[in-house]
């Protein structure tokens, strides 16, 4: 059967059984944050065997779900926040960022188009203080409690011509930052988890993977600096909606996996010589939901990189 597109190692590893013997090497814990709404997915994939089954490299997979990233309600927005702050900062201890590293925040995404303009949208909110230093010199940088933040939103290659690795590239070359924090929008496989959910790992990305338009990944290999990805589903396949409908109902009418399996690869072949594979589907409240989304991230990513703890 056609894979569904998801970007969330919480849904790939949800699509096994939980006795499945090829999963060995990817360890899932859950953890519900108590009386907030806010549901915790780690999946963490130990070894190679973990990595083919999932289709990803090993690394932590860190997802935290809340209904008040999408509606912005005011009661448990901050502990949203601290939340995630909290995981990027464990996450940047792994790699052992120093206590004043260079951090270097990467927005992808396009800007003109709502679904794709999260990570922009997180940059122009962000507490800029990397120029600080320099201008002002160490003192001042105690005074106010800063940390040393700089932040890019490269574009698009459609827009520039380059790929983002190919301008970070360049960046790294001459900034040499201690670490990455790259934001991006994702695609879930689930209606139920758009704009309700953040993926924090530290693998890096692929941008693009889950809408099928693959760019070359950002992560240590490719960049030399150790980097931790924050995204946030915004789009699902109409595919993957349709034959969730479709897979329940026929279900109930009693036929087997294989006959499943057998139809839907017929319809997936039938999508292929049409040309039609790439209908994607976004909420109609993309517009505030987004705002929202780069609301929350914008204020953890500053409260995790920008500032000292005693500011």
């Amino acid at each position: 059967m056609q894979t569904k597109r998801t970007d969330l190692a919480v849904e790939i590893r949800e699509s096994f059984p939980e006795d499945d013997v090829e999963l060995k090497g990817v360890i899932l814990k859950e953890k519900q944050v108590k009386d907030t709404g806010i549901h915790i997915s780690t999946v963490q994939i130990t070894n190679q065997r973990g990595a083919k089954a999932m289709g990803k490299p090993k690394g932590h997979y860190i997802t935290v779900e809340s209904e008040e990233l999408e509606y912005m309600k005011k009661e448990h927005r901050e502990i949203l926040v601290q939340t995630i702050s909290r995981y990027l900062n464990l996450l940047a201890s792994r790699e052992q960022l120093k206590e004043n590293g260079v951090v270097l925040v990467v927005g992808l995404g396009n800007r003109e188009a709502t679904p794709d303009s999260v990570g922009p949208r997180v940059v122009d909110q962000l507490v800029i203080t990397r120029h600080l230093r320099s201008e002002y010199g160490e003192s001042f940088s105690k005074e106010y409690s800063l940390k040393t933040l700089a932040a890019i939103a490269p574009g698009v290659t459609g827009q520039t011509g380059m790929e983002v690795v190919e301008i970070l590239k360049g960046i790294v070359s001459q900034m040499k930052p201690d670490l990455i924090v790259v934001v991006d929008a994702l695609a879930a496989r689930s209606v139920e988890r758009l704009n309700r959910t953040i993926q924090i790992t530290d693998t890096g990305i692929c941008p693009g993977s889950g809408v099928g338009n693959h760019r070359k990944a950002l992560n240590k290999e490719t960049l030399g600096v150790p980097v931790v990805a924050v995204g946030v589903p915004t789009v699902v396949d109409a595919a993957t909606i349709v034959s969730d409908y479709l897979e329940e109902a026929f279900l109930e009418e009693g036929l087997s996996q294989k006959e499943l399996k057998d139809f839907f690869d017929q319809i997936w072949e039938s999508r292929k010589k049409s040309g039609k594979t790439d209908l994607i589907v976004t909420p109609k409240n993309m517009d505030e939901a987004v705002q929202n989304i780069a609301d929350v991230l914008s204020d953890a990513i500053n409260d995790s990189f920008a500032f000292f703890e005693d500011s």
